[in-house]
């Protein structure tokens, strides 16, 4: 089935969104949230249309703009672990939105803005600013107590781990997840399966029933038909045995005033 234009005009702007999300930004950007909104009242048009495509692609596009929404509203965040823990939240989409992308660019966006974050975290605790040059109260400290390498060393290793075991701690959880999502979805299945044979089970119940009503009915009929054919032969008989009697009755009348 052909693509409307209503979505034409969403994947046109959505791919439009993942390229701005994609790029650096100004704090002061705004319109990549305008663009994200009118996605949304696009995708709502789109659902309530009775052409509309399948839930499936559905389902895709709004995957996507919720990732956007989500990313948007991680940014606003103040902490930069709180839009780290956020970004661990946010699922991506899982197909291209044009056949020139192999990987899905809401899946780029978001391995980005995980590794900003984590940069972000590491220079926090570091005490470094943005540019990667330490604080100004870090300068004083570090002119104060001499530069003291091995221990910036020792700290960024110390960091390191950290932020290994948390990056290991979470593909566990995500593991163990899906893991629970496939025994869901096993199980899932199972009960669909029995309930399937159990449909077809009261089905055959049901028809069978239907069968046996309408030999019923059939029977009763015939039984109907027998019992006013007996009654009717039964009226029949007394009507001829009544009438011999009449008659006899007659003639005996007759009969019995000669013989005197």
């Amino acid at each position: 089935m052909a693509a409307s234009r209503l979505e034409l005009n969403l994947v046109r702007l959505l791919c439009r969104c993942e390229a701005m999300a994609a790029e650096k930004r100004d704090p002061d950007e705004w319109r990549l949230e305008k663009y994200v909104g009118a996605l949304e009242d696009m995708l709502q048009a789109l659902k309530a249309q009775t052409s509309k495509p399948v839930s499936e692609v559905i389902n895709e596009y709004s995957r996507k703009v919720d990732f956007l929404k989500g990313m948007l509203q991680a940014e606003k965040l103040t902490s930069s672990s709180e839009k780290a823990l956020a970004n661990q939240f946010l699922a991506p989409g899982r197909v291209p939105t044009t056949a020139r992308e192999r990987v899905p660019a809401t899946k780029t966006v978001h391995l980005q803005s995980r590794a900003r974050y984590t940069s972000e975290m590491r220079s926090e605790l570091l005490g470094m600013d943005s540019a990667g040059e330490p604080k100004p109260d870090v300068r004083k400290r570090t002119g104060a107590a001499g530069p003291r390498p091995r221990d910036e060393k020792q700290s960024a290793a110390e960091l390191d781990l950290v932020l290994q075991q948390h990056q290991n701690l979470q593909e566990k959880l995500a593991e163990e997840m899906l893991g629970l999502a496939r025994s869901l979805k096993t199980n899932t299945l199972a009960a669909q399966s029995v309930i399937k044979k159990d449909n077809q089970t009261l089905s055959h119940s049901l028809k069978m029933a239907d069968q046996n009503l309408e030999k019923l009915k059939t029977e009763s009929e015939r039984l109907e038909q027998h019992a006013q054919k007996s009654v009717n032969w039964l009226l029949w008989a007394m009507l001829i045995i009544v009438c011999f009697i009449f008659i006899s009755m007659i003639l005996f009348i007759r009969i019995m005033p000669k013989l005197k």
